[in-house]
This record gives structure tokens, C-alpha cells and sequence, in this order.
């Protein structure tokens, strides 16, 4: 079992071994939840591509053609004379 304090601030060191086993590093969510009988229960939100699917979507937006992005890049990225 592992075991960690509180700081005053309510900060809490999640021990070496939970985060290795979890593959948690800085930076990461968690998601905390009450259960009854005073049981705090943490979870690790954890996103990857799939959940991003539909977040950029706009339907008033007009889609843009391979050749318009591929002009956007290149002016994008443009080196600058000199």
C-alpha cells in the first residue's frame, strides 16, 4: 500500500511507484470522486487523438481545398529573403 501527506496548501505527492504504474507524469489530469463511506476515489483522465474528433468542426465554416492549405503552408512558412 502506498501512502502519502497532505501539505497545508492540500497538496499530495502521488508516490513513484502509483505514477509508474499509472504512467502519469507531469502535467497530467485526475479526476477526483466522493464515494459513500468517505472512500476518495482518483482517477487518471487520459485523452489521445479520438477524443479530439469533431472539437474544430464548424459547420458555417467553408472547407478549404488541398491546394488553398497547401498555399496557406507554403506562405506559412515562407523563408524570408535576405
Amino acid at each position: 500500500m502506498a501512502i502519502a501527506t497532505m501539505t497545508n496548501k492540500g497538496q499530495v505527492t502521488i508516490p513513484k511507484e502509483v505514477r509508474e504504474i499509472f504512467g502519469l507524469h507531469s502535467g497530467d489530469k485526475l479526476d477526483f470522486s466522493c464515494e459513500k463511506g468517505g472512500r476518495i476515489v482518483v482517477t487518471p483522465i487520459k485523452k489521445n487523438v479520438d477524443d479530439l474528433y469533431g472539437k474544430l468542426f464548424k459547420a458555417e465554416r467553408k472547407a478549404l481545398s488541398i491546394e488553398a492549405i497547401g498555399d496557406a503552408l507554403k506562405r506559412k512558412f515562407q523563408q524570408p529573403e535576405l
